[in-house]
C-alpha cells in the first residue's frame, strides 16, 4: 500500500513558477529617470563645490536666505555653504521662498509658464518615438506654428478689411493656423521618409534651418512692425489672445493699444501672474495623446509600426500613412507649443523667439520614456530648472551654465541608463524601452 501511495508523487511534475509582476509598475519605470536626475544634481553640486573661486567666498551674503542662515548655514564650511545655498536659490526661484509666502504664486506661475511649451513639444517628440522615428525638427515646427498663429492673430482683420473680429472666430482661427502650420512642417519629412527613405533626422534638421530663415525674413520684411525699434511683428489683436488666468489689467500703452483678456483681474502685485490658458490646453493634449495611443486603433497602429514595421506591413497596416500621420501629429503639437507662446504669453513674435525649446523637448521625451503622462513631470522639472536658474545666479553669482550641465548629465544618464543601473545595482526590466532611429545607417 505504501508503494501505491508513493507512485503518483514520483511521476508528478514540479510546478512551474508563476511569472510575477511588479506591484507598482509605474515606479519600476520611473526609478531610473529619478535616479538619473539625482545623480546629475549630485555631480552638479560637486562641480559647484570645486569650481567656486576662493576670492568670491567672503563676498557671499548669507542674509539672502533669511532665518535659514541663522544657525545651520553658519556652522558649515564656507564652500559647502555656498554650494547648498546655490541649490536653495534654485528651489526658491522655481517654487518661491517659503519663508516669504508672497513669492510662492509668482514663482510657481513662472515655472508653469516655462513648462507649457515643454509639455506640448515633448508630446510631439514622444509620438514620433512611438512610431520608431526621431523627430529632431520640433524646433522648426514650433517656429512655423508661431508664424502661422501670429499671421492670423495680428493680420487677419486687415485681410477682411475690418477693425477686429469676434473672439469666437479670431482665437480658434489663430490656434488652428498654428496647428496646421506645424503639422504641414512635420508632414514634409514624414512623406519623404515614407516615400523615398530620406532619413527624418537629416530632413528635420535641414527644415529647422529653413524655418528659422523664413521666420527671420518675414519678421524683418512684410510682418515687421515698422513702428517698433525691436525686430518683431505687431502685437496681436486682443480677441485672438489666450486669456491669462489671473493678473492685473493690461496697460494698452505697452501693448500697441490692446487690452488683453484675463479670467480673473487682481490689483495685488503678488497675484499678477503670467500663467495663461495654454497650460490648460497642454494638459488636455496630454490626455488626448494618452487616449490616442492606448485606446484607439490608430495608436495601436503607430506603436506596432514603431516596434516592428515588417510585422505591421504583413498585418496589412498602412506604413506610409502611419509614418506621415505620426509626423503630422507631432508637427501639430510642436506648432501648438509655438502658438501658445505667441498668443498666450508674448503677444507678438520676435526674431529671437524659441531659444531651443524644440531641442529641449527631445530630452523631455527621453526622460519621460515617451509616456504621455510622464511628460508632465519631466516638463515641470525642465521648467523649474529654467525658472530657478536666474534666481540662483542672482543670489550666489554661480553661472547659469550649471543648469545646462545638469540637463546634459540627465540626458546622458537617460540615454545610457546602464550607467545608472550599474551605479545603483538595478536589474534591466522588461519593456519600457524607446524604439527610435530604426533605419539609421541603412
Amino acid at each position: 500500500m505504501a508503494n501505491e501511495q508513493q507512485a503518483p508523487a514520483e511521476t508528478q511534475k514540479p510546478a512551474e513558477p508563476k511569472p510575477t509582476k511588479p506591484s507598482l509598475p509605474w515606479l519600476s519605470e520611473a526609478i531610473v529617470p529619478l535616479l538619473a536626475i539625482l545623480t546629475a544634481v549630485l555631480i552638479g553640486a560637486v562641480i559647484v563645490f570645486i569650481s567656486i573661486p576662493s576670492n568670491k567666498l567672503p563676498a557671499f551674503d548669507l542674509s539672502l536666505y533669511g532665518s535659514r542662515s541663522d544657525w545651520f548655514f553658519s556652522t558649515l564650511p564656507e564652500r559647502l555653504r555656498v554650494t547648498l545655498s546655490a541649490f536653495t536659490g534654485l528651489f526658491s526661484g522655481a517654487f518661491g521662498d517659503w519663508s516669504k509666502p508672497s513669492t510662492i504664486p509668482g514663482a510657481i506661475s513662472n515655472t508653469l509658464v516655462e513648462s507649457t511649451p515643454y509639455i506640448l513639444a515633448g508630446l510631439a517628440v514622444a509620438v514620433t518615438f512611438k512610431a520608431g522615428l526621431f523627430n529632431v525638427g520640433a524646433e522648426g515646427q514650433l517656429l512655423m506654428g508661431a508664424l502661422g498663429s501670429v499671421a492670423v492673430a495680428a493680420f487677419m482683420p486687415q485681410w477682411f478689411g475690418v477693425a477686429s473680429l469676434p473672439a469666437i472666430i479670431h482665437l480658434p482661427a489663430a490656434l488652428l493656423a498654428g496647428v496646421l502650420a506645424g503639422a504641414m512642417w512635420g508632414i514634409i519629412p514624414g512623406y519623404l521618409r515614407a516615400k523615398t527613405g530620406a532619413h527624418e533626422v537629416i530632413t528635420t534638421i535641414m527644415l529647422n534651418y529653413i524655418a528659422l530663415q523664413i521666420m527671420d525674413y518675414l519678421i524683418n520684411g512684410v510682418m515687421k512692425d515698422k513702428s517698433a525699434t525691436l525686430q518683431r511683428t505687431p502685437f496681436i489683436h486682443e480677441n485672438a489672445a489666450l486669456p491669462r488666468i489671473v493678473s492685473k489689467a493690461t496697460d494698452p500703452s505697452l501693448t500697441g493699444g490692446q487690452a488683453y483678456p484675463r479670467l480673473f483681474t487682481t490689483t495685488d502685485s503678488a497675484w499678477d501672474l503670467r500663467i495663461h490658458m495654454g497650460i490648460v490646453i497642454a494638459f488636455l493634449m496630454v490626455g488626448l495623446i494618452w487616449w490616442l495611443m492606448n485606446r484607439t486603433p490608430k495608436g495601436f497602429e503607430i506603436k506596432t509600426v514603431g516596434e516592428n514595421p515588417e510585422a505591421a506591413r504583413y498585418a496589412g497596416m498602412n506604413i506610409t500613412g502611419t509614418v506621415v500621420g505620426a509626423m503630422g501629429i507631432s508637427g501639430a503639437l510642436a506648432g501648438l507649443a509655438g502658438t501658445s507662446q505667441v498668443i498666450g504669453l508674448e503677444y507678438n513674435l520676435k526674431a529671437v523667439f524659441s531659444s531651443g525649446l524644440g531641442f529641449d523637448s527631445l530630452a523631455i521625451a527621453l526622460l519621460a520614456k515617451s509616456n504621455p503622462i510622464a511628460i508632465v513631470p519631466a516638463a515641470l522639472f525642465w521648467g523649474a530648472l529654467r525658472t530657478g536658474a536666474g534666481a540662483m545666479q542672482i543670489n550666489t553669482g554661480i553661472s547659469i551654465n550649471l543648469i545646462n550641465i545638469i540637463q546634459a548629465l540627465v540626458i546622458m544618464f537617460i540615454a545610457a541608463d546602464q550607467i545608472v543601473r550599474w551605479i545603483y545595482r538595478i536589474k534591466q526590466a522588461e519593456g519600457g524601452k524607446i524604439t527610435f532611429n530604426r533605419s539609421w545607417g541603412k
